[in-house]
């Protein structure tokens, strides 16, 4: 792109050729010098390319990889969340309740959420759309993003936001950012030229953060090339300007035109074009203005131009030679004085377009959408001209059809009927452009963005739409509201941004208040003093140390005060409040997380202890449990993702008595505070009473059940649950990990039963029961039949698509399959009222439950077989169980007796060989003996006895 009033200055003659003005546009094209714009170009259909080349690709990959068929069930509708910096009344609102409605209607679910309120809110609530107004605190946002299948942002000022979509466990949710506004764009060239490149990268960041960045029109997109990382994608269509146009015809009367010096009868022509800037867009001009020449024919050939029409030429550049360009083509062309002027537009296009009467397109430029300034025109009531769609048509290459539709247009001085009837239906024709592709778009791009789990019903064909839903904005939910203001929200919003970014670089690298050198000086010469004065007394403290008699005892006496000091030391560490109240209590529950998006849903009672599954995004200044430490297997990001929080389990599980003092243990989901199922205060009274009371005995305690899960909506069994939330094979693969774990051969059923008598089972795993009771040996299992296909291909039969957690929803029930055929008994807490439920009673059990499979002894013979196993076995297969936690069996035990013993031996003998050293030491026999000599009083008493018995 190029300013054309560098190519005047470069051929300043150029124009006075009438010639060259005048021949035919295919030859000016080759002259090589001028462009039209054709190289200006974005493709962003290369990014729904790419969406649908993946898709294609999974689905091969996964028809050939698995030997598994999977089932898709229809339990509940994709889930879509709508996230806005306001629900004022704005062009964005209109457009995004148009495309809410139809996207409902094709099967969607929609809950919006605004970080401010506005009247919006009742437009949304008469739609059925659900409405929250979000709550921001120190941990952050307190909303579950993971209930959702996708997430769809609208303009720039809901940046706020996406510091929670940037944060885990939020971080691969996909994410659709619409923006329409122009201003980031233009204060980014700002943030460069001063040197904020910290504020530029902060939006870098969040413009990569979203999965794919929509923009309205193609223009947008090469605006904010700067933060372009390979996501933009335009869907042309927006309510935004037919609506200010609307709003426009109130604001500009008459006074518009007696401000720029125009009369109220006067014939006034607005020639337009494309926004960008190239070499021939003087060319463009030129050619418009030949072709309206022969309209002053029909006027008086007198000098006074006030009965001609007036022609306003719209263009981005302000540079003033333009101006003398224009000027100088309407010269040459011999226009009267004063007719043709040149006017840059910087952003008041609707002050300009209201006061006139007719609007020429004459950009050669092939847009790709139809022209924004054409809709804003329209919405005017202005009768347009162009050389593509809408209105009359003329060809680029024939400019003489443009001269025979201006004189259709404008007879006798002013505009015939034919133009005003044009004019009239071209503003209601404008005011529901583009509404079927808008729809249309984003419905297409959902479809290619989003992954659905099994249990979700896809949606339908967006040309199953209805055609009523496809063909207007939806107007009439804003009538009442529609006239209202619209502010300048995103430049008021990038100050305050700017400003707060200022005051954080302030204050993380201080005030650059310059110091004159005698202030400095001062201070210098202050702390130099201040040091000396330290020394010197730190030495004078040294001194008189050394100068005390202490006695210091034996080496062995100094060795023991030394370890018993190490002792003291490592025993006298700083305990938190909650720790102290933990350790006399029954229960402590563990709450597992991943990442800081998760801590708004974490408790901070003694009852409850975090536990970290990666040592990034740990809560500050909290006692939580940092699970890689206590489990290596945490550290592979494979095994954090597809364990989940079952990852948790087994890091305490580890060598538990080192951390866990309580008789009780239990776990509960971050999951279940966002959804309100975690344990109220009441409902903990009562689940410590019962504990303490053995109300119920060794009986497994859960507060989150599966019949009030939104995933299982049809209230089906156990079974059936689970086998809807994996791809319709999470009976196949539990049978088969129990046949590998319990080494069964044959084609017996492997599947243990679980009825269905009127009860319900327990998700998410937020439950309670005693310490002793662990199991490892499935998940290795499982891990065999599964790592490697999954490994490789991201793969697993239990997903329809690459799932980084692929069986971690079938642990999420496996406690239920191991309390129920343990025979534990199981227990429902209500979670508000804490009355318990008891459910699958002993006497309904009888002869359904697989004691013996889940019995203690059976599963810790087991266990012990596994541990010899692996503390014999030292190859390099790959084998997960022994890294999910302590390895025991006897021979263990007995090693580590005796490396004890031997330890035991060997300081004793150390002992006994110190105590023989010291015994035959060799003493040093005294040079000569020591006399101590007499004070000053009594050797003056001396020399006076001498002196006198002298």
């Amino acid at each position: 792109m190029f300013l054309p009033g560098s190519v005047m200055d470069k051929s300043p003659d150029s124009l006075d050729d009438k010639d060259l003005v005048f021949r035919e546009l295919g030859y000016l094209k080759e002259m090589g010098g001028l462009d039209f714009g054709e190289d200006i170009t974005l493709e962003p259909c290369k990014l729904l390319q790419k969406f649908q080349s993946q898709n294609k690709q999974l689905n091969l990959e996964s028809s050939s990889a698995l030997n598994r068929s999977q089932h898709r069930f229809q339990y509940r509708k994709p889930q879509l969340a709508l996230v806005f910096a306001d629900l004022l009344v704005d062009p964005q609102q209109l457009l995004m309740v148009t495309i809410a409605n139809a996207l409902r209607e094709i099967g969607y679910e929609i809950q919006v959420y605004s970080i401010e309120d506005g009247p919006a809110y009742d437009v949304w609530q008469n739609i059925g759309i659900p409405v929250t107004v979000l709550k921001f605190n120190p941990s952050g946002i307190g909303v579950d993003w993971l209930n959702y299948n996708g997430i769809l942002v609208s303009s720039l000022e809901a940046k706020s936001v996406f510091s929670s979509f940037m944060q885990e466990p939020f971080k691969s949710l996909p994410l659709i950012w619409t923006i329409h506004e122009r201003a980031l764009a233009i204060r980014s060239r700002q943030y460069t030229s001063a040197g904020q490149i910290g504020l530029v990268n902060d939006w870098k960041n969040v413009f990569n953060r979203a999965t794919v960045v929509v923009f309205p029109n193609y223009a947008l997109p090469m605006i904010y090339s700067t933060f372009d990382t390979g996501n933009y994608y335009v869907i042309p269509g927006s309510p935004a300007d037919a609506w200010k146009g609307e709003n426009a015809m109130y604001l500009y009367k008459d006074n518009q035109r007696a401000s720029m010096g125009y009369g109220p009868n006067e014939v006034l022509i607005a020639i337009v074009g494309s926004q960008f800037m190239y070499r021939g867009l003087w060319l463009e001009h030129a050619l418009i203005l030949q072709a309206l020449l022969p309209l002053f024919a029909d006027f008086s050939s007198d000098n006074d131009s006030i009965s001609h029409p007036k022609i306003i030429v719209l263009s981005s550049d302000s540079a003033s030679n333009y101006s003398m360009a224009v000027e100088k083509i309407a010269l040459n062309l011999r226009y009267p004085s004063g007719v043709v002027k040149h006017v840059a537009v910087h952003g008041d296009v609707d002050g300009v377009l209201s006061m006139t009467d007719l609007v020429i397109y004459g950009s050669f430029l092939e847009e790709p959408s139809f022209p924004e300034i054409l809709i804003k025109a329209m919405s005017h009531g202005k009768p347009i001209v162009d050389n593509r769609v809408n209105g009359y048509l003329f060809p680029k290459e024939n400019i003489s059809v443009l001269t025979q539709i201006i004189l259709q247009m404008i007879s006798k001085g002013k505009l015939s009927p034919l133009a005003l009837n044009i004019a009239s239906i071209g503003r209601g024709t404008v005011k529901n452009m583009m509404v079927q592709e808008t729809i249309e778009g984003y419905a297409m791009l959902l479809e290619n963005v989003l992954k659905f789990p099994s249990e979700v019903a896809p949606p339908k064909a967006v040309i199953e739409l209805p055609s009523k839903l496809k063909e207007e904005w939806q107007w009439n939910l804003f009538v009442n509201l529609q006239n209202s203001t619209l502010e300048d929200k995103s430049s008021k919003f990038l100050n305050n941004l700017e400003e707060q970014w200022n005051h954080s670089q302030r204050k993380k690298f201080g005030s650059p208040v310059a110091m004159n050198d005698s202030f400095s000086y001062e201070i210098w010469e202050e702390e130099k003093k201040m040091h000396i004065f330290d020394t010197k007394r730190r030495r004078e403290e040294k001194e008189l140390k050394d100068r005390t008699d202490q006695s210091r005892g034996t080496w062995e006496d100094v060795y023991r005060n030394a370890k018993r000091a190490d002792r003291a030391r490592n025993d006298l560490h700083e305990r938190d409040e909650r720790e102290l109240e933990r350790t006399g209590q029954p229960l402590c529950i563990y709450e597992p997380y991943f990442g800081e998006g998760t801590w708004p849903f974490l408790h901070q009672s003694s009852l409850y202890r975090g536990i970290g599954l990666s040592t990034k995004g740990r809560r500050p200044r909290m006692d939580d449990v940092d699970g890689p430490s206590r489990l290596e297997l945490l550290k592979n990001s494979y095994y954090r993702d597809i364990l989940g929080e079952y990852g948790a389990f087994f890091a305490i599980a580890n060598r538990i008595d080192h951390l866990h003092k309580n008789a009780w243990i239990g776990f509960q989901s971050w999951r279940a505070t966002a959804r309100k199922a975690s344990l109220s205060e009441v409902a903990e009274t009562s689940l410590l009473g019962a504990i303490e009371k053995r109300k119920y005995g060794d009986a497994l305690y859960f507060w989150v059940r599966m019949d009030k899960d939104p995933r299982n909506s049809l209230q089906q069994d156990f079974w059936s649950f689970c086998d809807a939330i994996n791809a319709g094979n999470c009976k196949f693969a539990f049978s088969e990990t129990l046949k590998t774990m319990y080494g069964i051969r044959t084609e017996l059923n492997s599947l243990p039963p679980m009825p269905e008598d009127g009860g319900t089972w327990s998700v998410m795993q937020s439950w309670a029961l005693p310490t002793k009771s662990f199991l490892e040996m499935f998940v290795d299992a499982l891990d065999a039949q599964m790592y490697d296909e999954h490994h490789q291909s991201g793969h697993c039969y239990l997903s329809f698509s690459k799932d980084k957690h692929c069986y971690s929803r079938m642990l999420e029930l496996l406690i239920n399959v191991w309390a129920y055929h343990s025979a534990r008994r199981m227990v429902y807490v209500n979670p508000e009222s804490g009355v318990m439920q008891e459910y699958h009673i002993f006497k309904d059990r009888r002869g359904k439950m697989w004691v013996k499979w889940f019995a203690l002894n059976t599963l810790k013979a087991m266990d012990e077989d596994l541990a010899e196993e692996a503390d014999s076995d030292h190859s390099k297969r790959r084998w997960i169980w022994p890294s999910t936690g302590e390895v025991v069996w006897q021979g263990v035990l007995d090693r580590e007796r005796n490396i004890r013993n031997r330890q035991k031996e060997k300081r004793k003998q150390k002992s006994k060989d110190k105590q023989e050293r010291m015994r035959h030491k060799h003493r040093q026999k005294a040079l000569g003996k020591y006399v101590k000599p007499l004070p000053e009083e009594d050797m003056e008493i001396s020399n006076s006895t001498l002196l006198t018995s002298n």
